[in-house]
C-alpha cells in the first residue's frame, strides 16, 4: 500500500465537490455503478462518509463513528449543494493533521489504525468520485497522489482476500496495461466501462 503520509485528501475532496455541484436535480434518481444506490443515495453516502471520516480524523469518537451510515436520497438536506463541499473540506482538513494517521481511530463502527483509516477515506473519495462522474456523464480525473494511494489500498485488500474479491465486490478483470484509474475501479469490483 502507498505510504499513508504521502497523500492529502484536499484536492480529491474538491474534485468530488465539483462533481456533486454538476449533478442536475433530474439525475438524482439515476442509477450508479453501486447497484443499491441512486445518484441521490450516493450523494448522501458521500455526505455521511465526509462527516464520519472528519470525526475519525479528529479522533472524536462516538455515535457518529460507531455505526455505518444508511444512505438514502430522502436524507439529503435541502442545502446539500452548499453543505457537502464544506463537509468534504472539513474531512480533508481533519486528515491534514499528522496525529490523525497515528494510533487508532474508528469509522463505520470499525476500529482502524489511523493510517489505514486515511487510506480508506481516500479510496472512498476516489472510487465514489468515479461512480458519481459515470452516473452523471461528467469528466473525471482524480488527484494523482490520491489515485495512487487508493490503488495501493485496493490492491493490498484484494491480495489479502483469499476469495479474490474486492472491497465492494469481486475484482473485475481488465486488460494488461489498462489505465491506473481503470485498474483501481476494477479492484473495487466495478466494470470500468460501466454506463447508465
Amino acid at each position: 500500500m502507498s505510504d499513508a503520509t504521502t497523500f492529502e485528501l484536499a484536492e480529491q475532496a474538491r474534485i468530488v465537490a465539483r462533481l456533486a455541484a454538476g449533478v442536475p436535480d433530474a439525475r438524482l434518481d439515476a442509477p450508479t455503478p453501486c447497484p443499491a444506490y441512486t445518484v441521490g443515495d450516493l450523494l448522501d453516502h458521500i455526505r455521511g462518509l465526509a462527516i464520519a471520516f472528519r470525526h475519525a480524523g479528529r479522533k472524536d469518537l462516538g455515535p457518529i463513528t460507531d455505526s455505518a451510515p444508511e444512505p438514502a436520497a430522502s436524507s439529503l438536506p435541502a442545502d446539500w449543494r452548499e453543505s457537502l463541499p464544506r463537509l468534504l473540506d472539513e474531512m480533508a482538513e481533519a486528515w491534514r493533521d499528522p496525529a490523525s494517521r497515528t494510533g487508532m481511530t474508528r469509522a463505520g463502527g470499525v476500529d482502524l489504525p489511523g493510517d489505514v483509516a486515511a487510506a480508506v477515506a481516500v479510496d472512498e473519495l476516489v472510487i465514489h468520485g468515479w461512480d458519481l462522474a459515470r452516473a452523471t456523464g461528467q469528466e473525471y480525473a482524480p488527484d494523482g497522489p490520491a489515485l495512487d494511494a487508493a490503488y495501493g489500498f485496493l490492491l493490498a485488500a484484494a491480495e489479502e482476500d483469499d476469495r479474490g474479491g474486492g472491497i465492494f465486490g469481486p475484482v473485475v478483470p481488465v486488460p494488461e496495461g489498462a489505465p491506473l484509474l481503470d485498474r483501481a475501479v476494477a479492484l473495487s469490483g466495478r466494470a470500468p466501462d460501466w454506463k447508465p
